[in-house]
């Protein structure tokens, strides 16, 4: 089959240019993983810099600023901005593991109208950190519902770096063939499925990838992220949507989410994290957060591996994840209506977490301080006045990750 007639993206009109300062970070971090990746670090007690001096990496730390770059902090802002936020996002040797979320929300909690319209409801500076974050990724994951309903590219096309590979998580196979993420030929694709009979070998121009699935139907997501780490791919990027990224993070599997607030109002549409109910508040996940602010939008880091106490490699653990969605039905057209997708179960190990903290009596001390500035009082955490003031640039007001130029 021929390729599919590519179409301009919405995205494309974003403007990709960075900073001076914020180029010569970009390309620092891009440095730092190819390092990596690449076993070029040496070993303790010696370090491996990288950027220009920008940053520096050593055994017991892992990747950091070095003091001239928190020197010039007051006056590279946006440099220093990006650096604190993908600095934690880079491999500390090359058989570490991430696995990170990003949803793009509006402040009552919606990635989408009731029409299914998403593009965009936040604004090009988090349009231009989603292909940041593909960019520092081995592998970006979405769901079929996300192919359906946007035909998403998942390249780094706004950024320099090399585009991931493209995982389409699709159980039963119904997605066209079409989609572009199938035809491009783009960067690599996978197409994973549940193992059945005659399961073909490719979709266009994809790897078809069978993993094992639960009594109802849903892949086995720690089978899944079990294959991409034997496949080489550590470092993965679960971009959507909603209902996807609900099942990883009620499975255990998230170490962060990022979550980007718009200052929109839907009022009704399609909900973002769709998580089982908490009948009280000490029993809630609170994570660790850091805030960055995005033009008008607010970015929030949430730390959940530390919120969570899990271990930062999990491929072979067992994890039942149940989610209660109904029976599959054909992809509407763009434009149509969009399912709004179904809690999880009271199976996953989120709720779990939640049944240990009530047998213990662990209540949260988060005051209204920390709910402001989005800091949680999880181990680990940074008090929120501290966090606040080391985000702040003289002006009192916390810089832009990312100007629009």
């Amino acid at each position: 089959m021929n390729p599919a007639p590519s179409r301009q993206h919405p995205a494309d009109r974003v403007s990709t240019n960075l900073s001076p300062e914020a180029a010569g970070a970009w390309s620092a971090l891009l440095e730092a993983r190819r390092l990596v990746h690449a076993g070029h670090l040496p070993p303790p007690p010696r370090t491996q810099r990288a950027g220009e001096g920008l940053i520096t990496w050593s055994f017991s730390a892992g990747w950091e600023l070095t003091p001239a770059a928190q020197a010039q902090a007051q006056a590279e802002s946006e440099a220093r901005a990006l650096l604190d936020l993908y600095l934690p996002l880079l491999p500390p040797e090359p058989t570490a593991t991430l696995t990170l979320a990003h949803l793009g929300q509006s402040l009552d909690g919606f990635i989408a109208t009731t029409r299914g319209e998403s593009c965009y409801i936040n604004g090009p500076a988090n349009i231009r950190h989603l292909h940041c974050l593909r960019a520092l990724a081995d592998a970006v994951l979405v769901g079929a519902e996300t192919v359906a309903a946007d035909d998403p590219r998942l390249t780094t096309r706004l950024v320099p770096g090399d585009n991931p590979v493209r995982v389409v998580l699709d159980p039963r196979r119904r997605l066209p063939l079409e989609r572009q993420v199938f035809q491009d030929g783009a960067a690599p694709t996978l197409l994973v499925c549940a193992a059945g009979p005659a399961t073909p070998r490719n979709w266009g121009q994809a790897e078809v990838v069978t993993v094992a699935a639960t009594a109802e139907g849903h892949l086995r997501l720690d089978a899944l992220v079990a294959e991409l780490h034997r496949r080489g791919l550590r470092h993965l990027f679960i971009e959507g949507g909603g209902l996807t990224v609900s099942r990883f993070l009620a499975a255990g599997l998230l170490d962060r989410l990022h979550l980007a607030v718009a200052p929109l109002v839907i009022g009704e549409g399609r909900r973002g994290l769709s998580l089982p109910a908490s009948p009280a508040l000490g029993e809630c996940l609170r994570p660790g957060c850091r805030v960055f602010r995005m033009g008008a939008d607010i970015l929030f880091d949430c730390d959940v591996r530390a919120s969570l106490g899990v271990a930062t490699t999990r491929a072979g653990a067992e994890v039942g994840v149940s989610v209660q969605t109904p029976a599959p039905q054909p992809f509407p057209a763009r434009g149509e209506g969009v399912r709004e997708p179904a809690a999880c179960s009271t199976e996953a190990p989120l709720v779990r977490k939640r049944a240990e903290r009530r047998q213990v009596g662990t209540t949260s001390g988060a005051g209204v301080d920390d709910l402001l500035v989005g800091v949680g009082t999880s181990a680990g955490a940074e008090p929120a006045k501290a966090m606040t003031e080391r985000r702040r640039d003289d002006s009192g007001v916390i810089p832009d990750l990312f100007r629009i130029y």
